[in-house]
């Protein structure tokens, strides 16, 4: 599977679970600032990584985002936000 550019942004409001968020995502991030990070990854990896990731979220406080910088492909998002239909593959954070 190729290797994809691809953006993780998470909105955790416990310390630990930020840190552990942060710990599992700098062995694939190229770039970032705080809770958006960049990173390289192939599917497989990706699904993987959103899954270990929202697992260890409080769904009441947090929210975690996903989406691949090519514009064919569908965002996935953990969390209070919203798709929005016009906005072609848009999420709205509420």
């Amino acid at each position: 599977m190729p290797e994809r550019l691809a953006v993780f942004a998470y909105d955790i409001s416990n310390d630990r679970t930020r840190r552990h968020s942060l710990r599992s995502l700098r062995e694939w991030r190229l770039d970032g600032q705080l809770s958006v990070h960049e990173c390289v990854l192939d599917e497989r990896t990706a699904r993987a990584l959103f899954a270990q990731l929202a697992d260890d979220l409080d769904p009441a406080t947090d929210s975690l985002l996903f989406g691949w910088v090519q514009r064919h492909r569908a965002v996935l998002a953990r969390g209070k936000g919203r798709a929005d239909p016009l906005g072609a593959g848009l999420v709205i954070a509420a």
